[in-house]
């Protein structure tokens, strides 16, 4: 699987520059599909059609909560930083990551946002129990340490971004907002490296939470094949639009 993405995304940098018509279109397309699915996985009731009212239109969707609301546009603004930091070959740092979940949880949280937990969580649905927080700041630099070492800059892209999201779940540095800020820091990765970012889609929360629990168990292969068929959908996506018929799968 790995090896057709990386022909698709092969086949798509041979398309590019894609006009700025398209690009545009497509930026707009993601940036709602990405916060809609992003945020149903976390329970939000907002629909994509009330999400794209919210983000591109500013409208207020009667019968939805303040905080659906917030969420929506958080997560747009944390889109919009994470695409600069795409553009830029700035290591990433535990900084980057506190800003990302500082976004995710603005106005929402302002004690907790940007800020590691104090105290202990439990993952809904899950048996993994995450680390203690006294653990969370050692583990974090960890994590950035992996994230800028050469040995990982050698993986797949699709890889090295399932991984990092797959890292930072586990040790689940903060109260909440952890899988929104995962899912954005695998897509700084995947954008970094000329791909689109990948929507795990809502109606897939099942099979991600099950293959999130594999990987806490000790086998990261049922998510990274998760992470490889979202980021082929989005390369099927940018290629249509792009004028290429999509080939089978």
């Amino acid at each position: 699987m790995l090896e057709r993405v990386s022909a698709k995304k092969a086949r798509l940098d041979a398309l590019r520059p894609l006009s700025p018509s398209v690009l545009n279109r497509l930026r707009e397309q993601f940036e709602v599909e990405w916060t809609y699915h992003s945020n149903a996985i976390e329970g939000s009731t907002l629909t994509l059609r009330e999400t794209q009212l919210v983000l591109q239109h500013g409208l207020t969707v009667g019968g939805k909560s303040l905080r659906e609301h917030l969420e929506a546009i958080n997560h747009q603004h944390a889109i919009r930083f994470v695409e600069t930091l795409a553009g830029s070959d700035e290591p990433i740092t535990k900084h980057t990551l506190r800003s990302i979940h500082a976004l995710v949880l603005r106005t929402i949280d302002d004690e907790e946002a940007g800020r590691y937990r104090r105290g202990q969580v439990r993952i809904t649905g899950s048996e993994y129990l995450p680390p203690e927080p006294i653990a969370v700041p050692g583990l974090m630099a960890e994590l950035v340490a992996w994230l800028n070492a050469e040995e990982t800059a050698s993986l797949h892209p699709v890889v090295r971004a399932a991984l990092a999201h797959f890292r930072l779940v586990h040790i689940h540095p903060f109260t909440d907002g952890n899988g929104r800020t995962a899912r954005l820091l695998m897509n700084l990765i995947l954008m970094r490296e000329g791909y689109p970012p990948a929507i795990i889609r809502v109606e897939d929360r099942p099979v991600y939470y099950d293959a999130l629990d594999a990987a806490h168990a000790g086998d990261p292969d049922p998510f990274i094949r998760l992470v490889a068929e979202a980021t082929e959908r989005s390369l099927d996506t940018w290629l249509a639009a792009a004028g290429e018929p999509a080939s089978p799968r």
